[in-house]
């Protein structure tokens, strides 16, 4: 059978995994099994909306934004653009000025956060995340969606909502948790699609990227 061309680049849902500090830790729980006698196997979930790969809706950090079961279905699917930013502790303008960011874009940010984070259990305090000079950057440029491949847009130790608050307030949705180790800069087909969790702020999401040919980002 031939490799399919898409990449999976959401992150295994599993008891233990690591979660945002303050967050519910997931928990996957067989409560039927074929291999015990049962007569079918049945799965129990018992996660936070933000575990693991997930979005972001504006209700998050907005009082007046809408929730996850509101988000338009092509804002995570179509054409986006992976973004290498391996060097530095943060993602900053400087860096961003560099590749000609453009109205309407979806950016993946791929950082050392892919290669060194998820292999591990614990908490990464010291992930790299988007500075809040660089979110007002995307803002400015108005760009659709920002993917970040750790647990949040923001630092641990950062101003976790100014940062949230600039990208949600500029109408930018937000993928979390992606992990784009296999995946080399440039243009890719996206196609993530969150839970339609009624009213909520946020939803775990599946996530698989094409690469494209053309330009590298």
């Amino acid at each position: 059978m031939p490799s399919s061309p898409w990449i999976d680049v959401s992150v295994p849902l599993r008891t233990g995994m690591a979660h945002w500090p303050g967050d519910p830790a997931a928990r996957i729980r067989r409560d039927l099994d074929l291999a015990k006698g049962d007569p079918c196997t049945v799965t129990s979930l018992e996660l936070c909306a933000h575990a693991g790969t997930h979005m972001d809706a504006p209700a998050h950090y907005l009082a007046d934004g809408c929730g996850m079961d509101a988000m338009p279905l092509d804002v995570a699917v179509g054409v986006a653009r992976v973004i290498a930013l391996e060097d530095g502790d943060s993602v900053t303008p400087e860096a961003l000025r560099e590749h000609r960011i453009r109205r309407g874009e979806r950016l993946l940010f791929k950082t050392a956060n892919s290669g060194r984070c998820w292999d591990r259990d614990d908490f990464v305090e010291d992930f790299v995340a988007i500075s809040q000079a660089a979110a007002d950057f995307l803002a400015a440029r108005q760009v659709r969606l920002v993917g970040v491949d750790y647990l949040s847009v923001a630092g641990y130790r950062a101003d976790g909502a100014a940062v949230h608050r600039a990208l949600l307030g500029a109408g930018i949705w937000i993928i979390e948790g992606l992990n784009l180790s296999r995946v080399p800069p440039g243009r890719v087909e996206l196609v993530c699609l969150p839970l339609r969790l009624a009213g909520a702020e946020g939803a775990p999401a599946r996530a698989i990227v094409r690469p494209l040919a053309g330009r590298t980002g």
